[in-house]
């Protein structure tokens, strides 16, 4: 079999995989599955649609291996019991095939299902970035790299320079002086940069269901912005009565047991971007998600004035996602609301429960901000 039969049968295959990976999305989405299988940039799905091929062999008439009586799916032989646990049955089992999927891949998929634009971002600025490409020649280099065209030609010119070239024998020798290497060389290009900032509530009235809720959501948010920036930062803040920045893993580990004011998450995400993050460099992304509750109708007033002043006119678009809760009030939508009426910036999303995170993903992101 040759080479491009080999990249030809691959690439039919990962169109393949794309297709089971379209078809079972919103279960991939909502149980979360596929997040304790990354890697890397990749992740490991499980695609139980997908048949292996395998041989099947078929005589003519002559004895050997699948032949005589029986029909096809017939088990072979009766071996001996092997150790295992339960009782036998008579019923296949089911066999899930992993299936490596790419960051980018998954969220391409994501994005063509829910039918989301791709983002523009926000307005002209952009961070310049150093890249080395392979586009000069140098004289020294790793065997790797040798430019054989570029070698030969040197060594042509210099046996006929020195009249070493014989044309009815036409033998070149490639000596250390002759050989070229591709070599890299830095160039700098403009590329559009991006920050998200999770915030949630972490107090008694958030539970483990609620944490895993945002989990899962972050997850596919991080990989619809990052098929969307080449560079991505990520920071983390959790609260209670009073807010923190923290790790990734302790922002969905942590859970407390206080009260809850909104307008200290508010408050430290408006300081991370004025110091670290200026508006003409950056895409900037908050998200921030709770039960709806908030101490005092006087820390909401805070936190509309903290969205109003620094929040909504420097992100690209605030998130917030309200995860219901038997414990929750859900208040703090509806203050949104009567606040930002008419806020083109601020995106609101009501989530239930999980299967309501991919409608969530597609609120946030269906205006292409």
């Amino acid at each position: 079999m040759s080479i491009q039969n080999v990249e030809k049968d691959h690439s039919r295959f990962r169109e393949i995989v794309k297709g089971a990976v379209r078809k079972n999305l919103k279960r991939y989405v909502s149980q979360g599955e596929i997040l304790g299988k990354e890697g890397g940039k990749t992740v490991k799905i499980p695609i139980p649609e997908i048949e292996i091929p395998r041989f099947k062999f078929k005589g003519d008439g002559e004895s050997g291996v699948g032949q005589g009586e029986g029909e096809e799916g017939d088990t072979l032989g009766q071996g001996p019991p092997q150790p295992g646990s339960g009782e036998a049955g008579d019923q296949p089992g089911e066999h899930e095939l992993e299936a490596e999927v790419t960051l980018d891949e998954l969220a391409q998929i994501l994005g063509d299902e829910l039918e989301l634009p791709k983002i523009q971002p926000k307005g002209t600025a952009s961070l310049k970035v150093e890249k080395h490409r392979l586009s000069g020649v140098s004289k020294v280099g790793p065997e790797s790299l040798r430019h054989f065209r570029r070698s030969f030609r040197e060594a042509l010119k210099r046996q006929i320079a020195s009249g070493l070239y014989n044309p009815n024998d036409p033998n070149i020798i490639i000596t250390r002086d002759d050989k070229r290497y591709r070599s890299f060389k830095p160039q700098m290009s403009q590329e559009s940069n991006a920050v998200i900032i999770y915030m949630m509530d972490v107090s008694g009235s958030m539970g483990d269901e609620q944490k895993e809720i945002v989990r899962i959501e972050s997850f596919w948010i991080d990989a619809w912005l990052r098929h969307n920036y080449k560079g991505i930062q990520s920071r983390y803040i959790i609260h209670d009565a009073k807010a923190r920045e923290v790790d990734r893993d302790t922002f969905f580990r942590t859970r407390e047991s206080g009260g809850t004011m909104i307008s200290t998450a508010y408050s430290l995400c408006a300081d991370i971007i004025d110091t670290e993050y200026p508006v003409e460099d950056w895409n900037i992304y908050p998200f921030h998600f709770s039960d709806g509750d908030n101490w005092s109708t006087d820390d909401t007033k805070r936190c509309m004035q903290i969205l109003n002043d620094v929040l909504l006119p420097k992100s690209n678009m605030f998130c917030y996602g309200q995860v219901k809760s038997p414990y929750g009030s859900g208040q703090f939508i509806k203050d949104l609301v009567a606040s930002f009426p008419d806020e083109e910036g601020m995106i609101l999303s009501e989530i239930e429960d999980k299967d309501g995170i991919v409608e969530s993903i597609r609120t946030f992101f269906k205006k292409g901000k």
